[in-house]
């Protein structure tokens, strides 16, 4: 994936990528590390050619007239080569620019764009200026550690005087600039004077603020801090892969395998961040910009490190491309300020009431289809009750995906325009639970006649269900399930135990799997039955759980005959009738936060009920959380356009779960900070705010381990989006 989703900005990626490769090998840079100064490189010419310089201005300044997502696709890619030069310090400085007032624009713009000038922005510090009676700005003093300055035709620099911080765009030879030794081998920095520098009024930048700027630099070097995450990413898999150590690939070992999912996890909430930031106006782009700047530096410094330490000694030495990432990585960080900086302003707008609305720009078509579909849900509206939930049920508004009658058969698109129209209607689905699990494996593998049993009740939440498939010695692990099903005339007899059932005290029916051939391997052999709960034999026991209420359960089955035409699909292949329904348990389980009301609005509402300010210890944690919901909603979307594209989700989908099953914990977990020493209440929602979030912290234990444990989701990300070896069978 990348930060980039349409077709269009999929074959700019790979336009630029492909181009890199041709001119940016790794011979030219290390010619950069080895060069005694810094000077603008061979393929600059060719990048003002390839109109990368200007992907982000209008077309009257010699620009391609698109936008900020543009220019990031391009900077992520050229990132990843940790191409030298001044690209990235150049296409800020005009972004910078063409943010302030007309007055700079016309002068300057063109040249950024078409390679002739390049630019630099001093991102700390601030010079001094004063005006005369006229109004006339003369400046003076020093800024440090300006990225690109030593090769900049155009510095961009901030200015305090007595009207507050302003921007003026100044000439190379109107200052003094002095290179600085730089962490980044590939790219310099430098300190920039200026000795009583009269600004002409044309280079006052009006229009500008401190944090504007910076939120064009958290963007822009927040997309080339991801395209440094991917390349170690990327680099330190395929080693994994190849690298051999005790007998066996190093990307066979689990914690090997743990580390670069974990990587990959940094990466795609770098990507999801910037990508989103440069959609964002407003205090929306200020608050999507900081949520980038907390995220895409740290990621790309910590995936450097991870893949240094996969690397091993190899990745340690200087002539290794590794430690020119990492250098990179912890220039871009030292930047654009320290993530805890960016964090305090996450949560001064979170905590001001600022949040970010994740819409979809739907195609034109989308209005001509929604008119239908509002009109359908407006009569259903006007019903009541059960009437209701079966008309939902009957009309396919339920899981619209599904083909007809069950569902609609609905696109990606017409399952958006419907789950808008519900929610403008405020009609509510009815409450499957479990039963969202079991209808898609009917659908699919059920036979008729089951199909018309069990799908309209269950699609209009009147029929209760359980999950019959974890045992006390199978959990993650199912296929080595032991509960047994013998034949006998007309049926099958089940005797076995299963645990950790949810709702089993209340279910009418249960989907359940056991092992009908032992002398098969352990994935086969197993087939997929319907049990009626209330059949002889069936024993139910509920476990306390440690909020001390009873969710769970335990089952056990003594002679439980299940009749033949309750099998679902062929016998001895009910594991890949399991996996549909598994598929589809992950993705109900990882949406939203699973029933506990831990989620990031709960938290700033009771943020906002404690009537006092926050420390600055419980703002960084706060803003933690928001960053990492926010990341989720961002990932939840890029899926949602790629469905509509009619493209497959990739790792935006696989991240998003694995995030949201411990997302709801942080939230809680923050809670439980903010209510501070009355955190020792019960847990008890009747308790008010501490006794609700201790409830949910115990709660939201349990959301990483049932539906797929972490470890066994990160073991999966490896194997399926890294291409990791899979984990040897035991006892080879």
């Amino acid at each position: 994936m990348a930060i980039g989703l349409s077709e269009e900005h999929e074959a700019l990626r790979e336009s630029v990528t492909g181009w890199a490769e041709r001119n940016i090998p790794v011979e030219v840079v290390r010619a950069a590390v080895g060069a005694e100064s810094e000077e603008r490189p061979g393929f600059w010419a060719g990048l003002a050619e390839q109109g990368l310089l200007g992907l982000h201005l209008p077309e009257e300044y010699g620009g391609s007239g698109f936008g900020l997502l543009e220019t990031a696709v391009a900077v992520e890619a050229l990132g990843e080569r940790v191409a030298p030069g001044p690209y990235l310090p150049t296409v800020l400085a005009s972004a910078v620019v063409h943010a302030a007032d007309a007055k700079a624009r016309a002068e300057l713009l063109p040249g950024l764009a078409d390679g002739t000038l390049t630019g630099a922005v001093a991102l700390t510090g601030a010079l001094t200026g004063t005006r005369d009676a006229d109004g006339a700005l003369t400046v003076g003093g020093t800024v440090e550690s300006v990225l690109g300055a030593a090769l900049a035709d155009v510095l961009v620099l901030p200015v305090d005087t007595e009207r507050g911080r302003e921007w003026v765009a100044l000439s190379r030879d109107a200052v003094t600039v002095t290179p600085v030794r730089s962490l980044d081998l590939t790219r310099g920095v430098a300190t920039v004077t200026a000795d009583a520098v009269a600004v002409p009024g044309e280079r006052v930048l009006d229009g500008l603020s401190g944090p504007a700027v910076r939120d064009l630099a958290a963007v822009l070097l927040g997309a080339d801090a991801a395209g440094v995450a991917a390349w170690c990413v990327r680099a330190a898999a395929d080693y994994a892969r190849v690298r051999v150590q005790f007998g066996r690939p190093i990307g066979q070992f689990q914690g090997v395998k743990h580390k670069a999912s974990r990587m990959l996890v940094a990466l795609e909430q770098a990507r999801a961040t910037v990508w989103d930031a440069t959609r964002a106006t407003g205090d929306e782009f200020g608050l999507a910009a900081a949520i980038a700047g907390v995220m895409a530096p740290d990621a790309a410094v910590s995936c450097a490190k991870d893949a240094i330490q996969i690397f091993g000694g190899i990745g340690y030495t200087f002539e290794h491309e590794a430690h020119l990432y990492l250098r990179r990585a912890l220039t871009l960080r030292a930047l654009l300020g320290a993530s805890s900086e960016w964090a305090d302003r996450v949560a001064g707008y979170s905590l001001s009431g600022v949040t970010r609305e994740m819409e979809i720009d739907l195609p034109e078509e989308a209005e001509a289809r929604r008119a239908g579909i509002r009109a359908e849900i407006a009569r259903i509206a006007a019903l009541e009750g059960r009437e209701q939930k079966r008309a939902l049920a009957g009309e396919g508004f339920v899981m619209p995906h599904l083909p007809h009658p069950w569902g609609r058969d609905a696109s990606a698109l017409e399952q958006v325009l419907i789950h808008q129209e519900l929610r403008a209607a405020k009609v509510r689905l009815p409450q499957m639970v479990i039963g969202a699990w079991v209808v898609p494996s009917i659908v699919a593998y059920g036979t008729p006649a089951q199909q018309e049993r069990y799908l309209p009740p269950t699609l209009a939440g009147e029929m209760i269900w359980c999950q019959l498939f974890s045992e006390p010695g199978a959990g993650s692990d199912l296929a080595s399930l032991q509960m047994k099903a013998e034949r006998v005339e007309g049926g099958w007899r089940l005797n076995g135990q299963k645990i950790w059932t949810s709702v089993a005290h209340v279910a009418e029916w249960g989907i359940c799997i056991a092992r009908t051939d032992t002398t098969k391997p352990k994935h086969d052999g197993i087939t997929y039955f319907i049990v009626d709960m209330k059949a002889p034999g069936v024993t139910v026991r509920p476990l306390t759980e440690m909020t001390g209420e009873n969710l769970f359960n335990e089952v056990f089955m003594d002679d439980v005959f299940v009749p033949d035409e309750l099998v679902v699909g062929e016998i001895n292949e009910g594991w890949r009738v399991a996996r549909n329904t598994l598929s589809n348990e992950r993705v109900s389980l990882s949406s939203g936060s699973g029933g506990t009301g831990s989620s990031v609005p709960d938290l700033l509402g009771l943020a906002s009920r404690l009537n006092r300010d926050l420390t600055p210890a419980e703002r960084l944690e706060l803003a933690v959380v928001v960053c990492e919901g926010h990341s989720i909603n961002a990932l939840s979307l890029r899926v949602t356009l790629k469905q509509l594209a009619g493209a497959e989700p990739g790792a935006d989908a696989s991240v998003r779960k694995l995030l949201s099953t411990s997302h709801a914990q942080h939230v809680a977990e923050c809670a439980v900070t903010l209510v501070g020493p009355a955190a020792t209440t019960a847990a008890d929602m009747k308790l008010g705010d501490p006794g609700y979030w201790n409830r949910a912290v115990l709660a939201t234990r349990a959301m990483t381990i049932y539906g797929g444990t972490t470890e066994v989701q990160l073991n999966i990300i490896a194997e399926r989006l890294l291409n990791l070896p899979r984990d040897p069978e035991p006892g080879k």
